[in-house]
């Protein structure tokens, strides 16, 4: 689906990423992960074209594109849910500014309100409820978007270690009930293993794939299973090796 070949950027004159690859199938899971600032949010960025890339080619489907902005769903670290707006206005909002269908839209949007746990919050606003909910309303509205590939920039990292836990199981719902294919980025090995097909490990800046990991076994996985201990501790010698904290 997805083909990133001798992507660069540069800032301040030195390089986050240059001459960087990745190949995305459709359907994959796949997980970027690496620590705090070594370019894996300006690599989003500049896939989907909000900073311009300095070199390299961008290849969708086969053919070469200027960069995803349209082609896909980007769900950020933060819900950016708009204040003023309910929740489902918000969710609404990839519908409202394409100028689509907007009954046939709320229809939809109220069965992902009440698949992902939302119903009867329609009207509330985004100050009313949980971080949780405005989470999972920020899930509806990329959904709404209705993309086949949906980048994720670490969409949990905002939650309480026990709210993230429970809404994880909700990204797997991405691929296994609506067939989209996914990469996502993260520093937390955990959730990598438990999301991912594919994991590459990502070294500082100038940053670059240095490794990769397919866990098993087969989702959905429990963190207890040795198959699945014996990658983690792959994943943290790999990273102790390649000079990642």
């Amino acid at each position: 689906m997805l083909q990133v070949t001798d992507l660069t950027k540069y800032y301040n004159g030195q390089p986050v990423f240059s001459g960087f690859d990745l190949h995305l199938p459709a359907g994959r899971f796949q997980v970027l992960l690496g620590p705090s600032g070594c370019g894996k949010t300006t690599l989003f960025n500049t896939l989907t074209g909000v900073t311009p890339k300095d070199a390299g080619t961008i290849t969708w489907q086969g053919e070469p594109v200027p960069h995803l902005g349209d082609l896909c769903a980007y769900m950020h670290q933060k819900d950016l849910l708009l204040p003023w707006f309910s929740l489902m206005d918000n969710a609404l909002l990839p519908v409202r500014t394409r100028g689509g269908d907007m009954a046939a839209a709320q229809d939809r949007a109220g069965q992902l309100f009440l698949r992902l746990g939302l119903g009867g919050y329609e009207s509330h606003r985004p100050d009313q409820v949980s971080g949780g909910m405005r989470q999972r309303c920020a899930l509806v509205r990329t959904l709404m978007f209705n993309r086949d590939l949906i980048l994720l920039d670490e969409p949990l990292s905002a939650l309480d270690a026990i709210t993230r836990q429970r809404h994880q199981h909700l990204l797997l719902l991405l691929q296994t009930e609506f067939g989209k294919t996914i990469l996502m980025i993260t520093h937390d090995v955990d959730e990598a293993l438990l999301l991912a097909d594919d994991i590459f490990l990502l070294t500082p800046m100038p940053m670059a794939i240095f490794r990769r990991f397919s866990p098993e076994p087969a989702k959905p996985r429990a963190f207890d299973d040795p198959k699945l201990l014996h990658t983690k501790a792959g994943i943290l010698d790999h990273l102790e090796k390649g000079g990642v904290s």
